[in-house]
């Protein structure tokens, strides 16, 4: 997969990823309208060109307010990302170059009020899923909001998905129909962090050997 190419089909308004785009964008303005008063932060795993936190930040009253890390593995979108969050001001955005599945790469900032899975899930085997899902526990504060996304093939995994959240504690605030052909999920947290454990790998995305390999020296 070809991971600079797949974002392309954010660019045709009529197109189902950009239609995913539009309702994910949504689910994070209703997650940061949310956010008690005062500093925030925000999270955003293989956060690709973060079309999706980076531009909704952009606009949202709250953007001043918010600290958010986006780690994601391509360079290319790395670069990207961070030449968004500079367009738009948002000096409080971080993009990091790095393994968005190890829980380090955000201990600094956990629990946050935001934590962004969109374009991940599909690409990883269930018990990974499950695995990522029972790190949000840790990732997540109180009354903070999940925002994820994952593909409505045949089986359909997102029942499964909403499932191992609300087994964790996590409250079902938005779901979208069967009939889209996605799924973009909205979990609020309602238990006390649990404790973030380093040096968890929550998930190996699949295909990220292929991506280091073409990228390394």
């Amino acid at each position: 997969m070809d991971w600079v190419e797949w974002h392309a089909g954010y660019d045709d308004p009529d197109s189902r990823l950009a239609h995913r785009l539009r309702v994910v964008r949504e689910r994070i303005r209703t997650a940061l309208d949310r956010l008690p008063p005062g500093p925030a932060t925000a999270i955003s795993m293989c956060a690709g060109q973060g079309r999706d936190l980076i531009d909704e930040l952009a606009v949202h009253p709250r953007r001043a307010d918010v600290r958010a890390r986006l780690v994601e593995l391509d360079p290319h979108n790395v670069s990207a990302a961070r030449a968004a969050a500079a367009a738009a001001g948002l000096d409080g955005v971080e993009v990091v170059a790095g393994d968005a599945g190890l829980i380090d790469a955000y201990a600094d900032l956990a629990p946050a009020g935001l934590v962004v899975a969109c374009g991940v899930f599909g690409n990883l085997t269930d018990p990974d899923v499950e695995r990522t899902v029972a790190a949000c526990a840790a990732l997540c504060r109180r009354g903070g909001t999940v925002v994820w996304t994952r593909h409505r093939g045949t089986p359909d995994r997102v029942p499964a998905t909403c499932g191992w959240f609300e087994e964790r504690g996590f409250e079902r605030l938005a779901l979208t129909p069967p009939e889209w052909g996605f799924g973009v999920g909205a979990h609020r947290y309602l238990r006390e962090p649990a404790p973030l454990e380093p040096g968890t790998r929550m998930f190996t995305f699949v295909g990220s050997d292929i991506l280091r390999a073409r990228h390394d020296p």
